[in-house]
């Protein structure tokens, strides 16, 4: 499928594509409107394409991006291997830090880390769930929504 003919379209399938929600691509696509449009926007057949073949294409690069990272630290490797041994052993770790082939860093946290029983918020308003929330966000527990994020699906 080709660049769509509506670039506000093609706006909207490369934003969502690139990560962003259907609400935040319908304004970065220079629409103006509520998330309903958007929810609708994002249905459309040939938008969903156009998305699906962004993605595609994303990943392939990111592929063939990652398969030359892993040939130059073999490369590396190989030519360091009897001159500096310290210069392999740190490609060799990138190597596998980007496969996924490590040990995950251990953290320690020290103090009181909360818990919350979210069957109790199910009775609560929109408006108690607020102020919850800007509550927990004056103490640090939580970051808080980024601006027009409620929580709610598009």
């Amino acid at each position: 499928m080709a660049v769509l003919a509506n670039t506000r379209h093609e706006k909207f399938a490369q934003a969502v594509a690139a990560g962003a929600s259907a609400t935040e691509a319908y304004a970065q696509a220079g629409y103006k409107g509520d998330r309903t449009a958007a929810s609708r926007l994002s249905t459309n057949v040939n938008i969903i394409r156009r998305i699906d073949e962004i993605r595609n294409r994303m990943s392939e690069k990111a592929e063939w991006n990652a398969a030359d990272r892993l040939a130059a630290l073999k490369r590396i490797t190989d030519a360091a291997e009897k001159d500096d041994p310290r210069v392999a052993v740190s490609a060799i770790s990138e190597a596998n830090k980007m496969q996924g082939s490590h040990a995950p860093a251990k953290h320690q946290h020290s103090g009181h880390i909360a818990s919350v029983d979210v069957t109790k918020l199910k009775g609560m308003s929109n408006e108690e769930l607020d102020l919850l929330e800007r509550a927990l966000v004056q103490i640090g527990l939580v970051d808080g929504d980024t601006p027009g994020e409620g929580g709610e699906a598009v």
